[in-house]
């Protein structure tokens, strides 16, 4: 008996020495060739045993943690300049880990449906960039570099440790030409990017599934005094066993759309990365709730901000180009939350849509207006005219309407088959509405004449006149089919979709 009591207590002391060995393991970032986000303190974090003490040390900073009763840690190094040599992160506890390669820089993440998950370079000629070939041949920053997010699960918790194989790679011709691809407007964004800092480090972090809800993707915290959302924030998130045809809702229609399930699996694994923000580019999946997008967005940023633990992240996002259904409610849903949101803005696509195709494959465009916005606000480029035009005023004179608006001190219209039609209607208070010309563009011309219809708009307002309308008093812009927009500010950015009276 006493033999026995001898081999149960050797037993379970050998064990406890193995469980006070475990392994120490580093969170998603963490992977050779890494970036780290300059001028903000950087947290490292991961687990080992609980209580154990964990060193992180970084050109040549140690600082340490202790981890808690789940065994987590997180030590934070301090804010650094920009470094483009590769250097070592060293983390030690009962084991050591070593991340080769690692940079200093600007981080940003890459998020949304499938527009985002669009790649450079695909099997799918319909679901590729037009020019991405090309590009990825042409491309060699080793100093620019790629990673996803992107397993294609889903998590009813939150993780904190991603299960998925975490790889940085370098923007070069064999990895941005070989499948899988990274999204083609993170691709050109941080080429944009790279462009203006060439000995700037960039990383982006690739995190996007086609044809999901913004739900998905926002946190629980997001939802946090939102009343509209009460709803949507009370979802019993249940597992695939679980879940069944019956429970589809809105735009919750698989097991994958419930909310926060897709930030729980792909987003919060790499909480609380230190980045400057993140690009988005969604909305076709809720486009038939216009009336809650807008607070949905606001959840989403709210979230995300909390999680990231970071105030001022930064949200760049793409209002949805036209097709075949009409998105101008998500679109008016979209612009109004940009307008609320101090850190948040967005770029205007009406001009680069596809009718036949929900996936335009003019992602280049799209990548640098959204660059555009960082170098602005981010990055010192302070003269730069990044933003869409939006309505300032409006006014009724002599049967027309002036309208008059910000960031944009001239116009020009473009149209491939020389056409004036311009996609405003005006209607008096009767409510009819008509469509209307720009009558300070082409001459006031109501009809084609070929390279005398050039687009030439002269002055800073627009002067719109319908026939049939007396006294006009609204006016909406891009609300007919094919709801494609050629009118463009002469910074080179097109006016997108609204509505506006005269007060």
């Amino acid at each position: 008996m006493i033999c026995v009591k001898r081999l149960l207590a050797s037993a379970t002391a050998a064990a406890l020495a193995c469980a006070a060995t475990a392994e120490v393991r580093l969170g998603a970032p963490f992977a050779d060739g890494m970036v780290l986000q300059r001028g903000m303190e950087a947290p490292v974090w991961g687990v080992a045993d609980p209580g154990e003490s964990v060193s992180v040390t970084f050109a040549g900073v140690t600082v340490g943690a202790t981890a808690d009763e789940k065994g987590r840690f997180m030590a934070r190094l301090p804010k650094m300049e920009a470094c483009g040599e590769g250097r070592e992160l060293v983390v030690t506890g009962s084991s050591t880990v070593k991340v080769a390669d690692v940079l200093v820089g600007e981080v940003w993440f890459c998020c949304g449906q499938s527009n985002t998950e669009l790649p450079l370079v695909g099997g799918n000629p319909h679901f590729s960039d037009r020019q991405g070939r090309l590009v990825a041949q042409m491309t060699r920053k080793p100093l620019v570099r790629f990673v996803y997010a992107s397993d294609y699960k889903f998590s009813v918790e939150p993780k904190t440790m991603a299960d998925y194989h975490v790889a940085w790679k370098t923007f070069t011709p064999q990895n941005l030409g070989a499948a899988p691809s990274f999204s083609a407007i993170g691709v050109y964004f941080a080429l944009e990017l790279a462009s203006a800092f060439p000995d700037l480090p960039i990383g982006i972090v690739g995190s996007y599934w086609g044809g999901t809800n913004i739900d998905a993707w926002t946190p629980r915290s997001g939802y946090e005094g939102k009343d509209s959302l009460k709803e949507v924030a009370a979802w019993q998130v249940v597992d695939g066993k679980v879940w069944t045809n019956y429970m589809k809702h809105g735009p919750v229609v698989a097991v994958h759309q419930q909310p926060t399930v897709l930030w729980n699996e792909m987003v919060a694994p790499w909480c609380p990365m230190a980045m400057r923000g993140f690009i988005w580019y969604q909305g076709c999946h809720n486009s038939e709730e216009p009336e809650l997008y807008c607070d949905k967005m606001h959840a989403l940023y709210d979230g995300w901000s909390k999680e990231f633990a970071n105030p001022d992240l930064k949200l760049y996002f793409v209002q949805l180009a036209p097709w075949q259904l009409p998105f101008w409610g998500i679109q008016l849903a979209q612009a109004k939350f940009a307008k609320e949101e101090r850190n948040a803005a967005l770029v205007t696509t009406c001009d680069i849509g596809n009718g036949a195709d929900i996936h335009p494959n003019e992602k280049g465009t799209i990548g640098k207006r959204l660059a555009a916005l960082a170098l602005k606000y981010d990055y010192g480029f302070k003269d730069l005219v990044a933003d869409a035009p939006t309505l300032k005023g409006i006014c009724a004179e002599e049967g027309r309407l002036a309208l008059r608006f910000d960031n944009a001190d001239g116009w020009y219209f473009y149209d491939p088959a020389w056409g004036v039609d311009y996609g405003f209607e005006i209607a008096g208070a009767d409510g009819k509405w008509k469509p209307a010309v720009i009558v300070n563009a082409n001459n006031g011309r109501t009809e084609s004449a070929g390279w005398k219809t050039n687009g030439v708009v002269d002055g800073r307002d627009l002067i719109l006149a319908a026939d049939g309308v007396e006294k006009p008093v609204k006016v909406r812009y891009l609300y007919q089919k094919p709801w494609v927009g050629g009118l463009f500010s002469t910074s080179g950015l097109p006016l997108g979709p609204f509505e506006a009276e005269v007060k």
